[in-house]
């Protein structure tokens, strides 16, 4: 499921929740309850179910998921027991299904009769034309020439572009692009420009990735913009796939990246954007949502809708117990400040009894110096918010889920661990409609 997990079990905290919303750099979790594990992937359509294939961090093998509505993914298992597969991406140059990825800086190919399992070793090869050593596999299907192309950024700093032949060998490459240090290249079209999504070299700290047009694989491309605005570091993510979806009234381009933790691991999320597409100025730039979904029969986008504001005007703050002088101080500030010491509570927050989701508005003083977390009711452990989502410190808006009691009867505290100058400066709660 595509989803906020509170991690850790805790009473007043659901620990499985339907998938209503694509929540990017929450923990996202499949049908069986356990954490998606696709990293630097891409997904590919047959029918009507998608399939996302990535590195898993915990095997290091080919991980492959199947949805019909890029909310709720089933584990397909590992499709090899090949390890250090990086970037795994699938194409279809015949009638068998090919699995292409990165190893050993070399270009490893799976083939199979079948799109789930049965694959076996097909080659292992440097790129043409110079037999180049590379990193970071991209893939990109052309529907107007019905051609598959490998994108790949090689030692030198040039992102080339390979075409798959038809008996799945990598092919003539039709564009080596050096603009600059650049890696993990995608590639979409639209309205007859293709878009070059690049990130620059920053191991895994995330950067602000680049956008590039042309009307022609083989360029000039043009442009060099930043995709998100360069303080967000591409939404603390590095670009691995673009998705577009051809809906019925309105076609609806992905944006797929990876939120890396720092050693490339498991606790790597995900962040998944739609892509706005100027096609006068041949720009693109992602639009950031803390929740929203595409409806991938239409191609329309929705997002949640607030029904109430808890404001933190109307919270108390409040001396962490255990601490001198505990006890309840009414303010009236529009922004309450939570400290390690100070801490804010809502009364009166209203349940159903079912998972609801909330999203926890605020800001801190410094992202590396603590972390942001809740206690539902008698909750006897905090509920650490920061390492559920690579968004919290850094976004305005954190979305979780929440079990409550039903009625009017609800107590959500809000504080602050850290260092003894973190600090948060709370605008409230807001409770959304499923």
């Amino acid at each position: 499921m595509l989803l906020f997990r509170l991690g850790v079990f805790l009473a007043g905290v659901s620990s499985i929740f339907g998938a209503e919303w694509i929540v990017p750099g929450a923990v996202w979790t499949d049908t069986d309850g356990n954490k998606i594990d696709a990293h630097g992937g891409g997904v590919f359509k047959q029918g009507n179910a998608f399939y996302w294939i990535g590195y898993a961090a915990t095997n290091q093998n080919p991980m492959l998921y199947t949805s019909t509505d890029l909310l709720n993914w089933k584990n397909l298992g590992a499709q090899s027991t090949i390890t250090g597969l990086w970037r795994p991406k699938i194409a279809t140059p015949n009638n068998q299904f090919w699995i292409f990825g990165q190893q050993d800086r070399y270009v490893r190919s799976l083939v199979s009769p079948t799109l789930v399992g049965r694959y076996v070793t097909s080659a292992k090869v440097h790129l043409p034309p110079n037999d180049y050593t590379y990193s970071d596999t991209g893939m990109y299907y052309d529907e107007d020439s019905s051609t598959w192309y490998l994108l790949t950024s090689a030692d030198h700093n040039t992102v080339q572009i390979n075409k798959i032949n038809a008996d799945g060998t990598v092919g003539q490459r039709v564009l080596a692009f050096s603009q600059g240090p650049y890696e993990a290249p995608g590639i979409f079209k639209d309205n007859g420009t293709y878009y070059l999504i690049l990130s620059g070299k920053t191991g895994y700290r995330s950067n602000p990735n680049k956008v590039f047009s042309a009307s022609s694989l083989s360029g000039p491309w043009s442009g060099g913009t930043d995709i998100a605005p360069p303080r967000e570091n591409t939404y603390n993510s590095q670009n691995t796939f673009e998705l577009t979806i051809r809906g019925s009234q309105k076609t609806t381009h992905i944006y797929m990246g990876d939120a890396w933790d720092s050693r490339g691991g498991a606790n790597s999320n995900y962040v998944w954007l739609p892509i706005q597409v100027d096609s006068r100025t041949k720009r693109a730039t992602l639009e950031y949502h803390a929740m929203w979904k595409v409806d991938v029969e239409t191609g329309i986008v929705s997002y949640p809708t607030p029904r109430r504001h808890y404001k933190a005007q109307d919270a108390s703050v409040r001396e962490v117990p255990g601490l001198t002088y505990p006890g309840d101080r009414s303010t009236k500030r529009s922004m309450q400040k939570v400290s390690s010491d100070l801490e804010a509570v809502f009364y009166n927050v209203t349940g159903t009894g079912a998972p609801q989701w909330f999203s926890i508005q605020y800001t801190v003083n410094d992202p590396e110096a603590g972390e942001a977390h809740i206690f539902v009711n008698n909750d006897p452990t905090p509920t650490n918010i920061s390492a559920m989502n690579c968004r919290a410190g850094y976004a305005e808006h954190v979305p979780v889920r929440l079990l409550l009691k039903p009625g009017d009867v609800n107590t959500i505290r809000v504080g602050a661990t850290g260092s003894p100058d973190f600090e948060i400066f709370l605008d409230g709660l807001e409770l959304y409609d499923d």
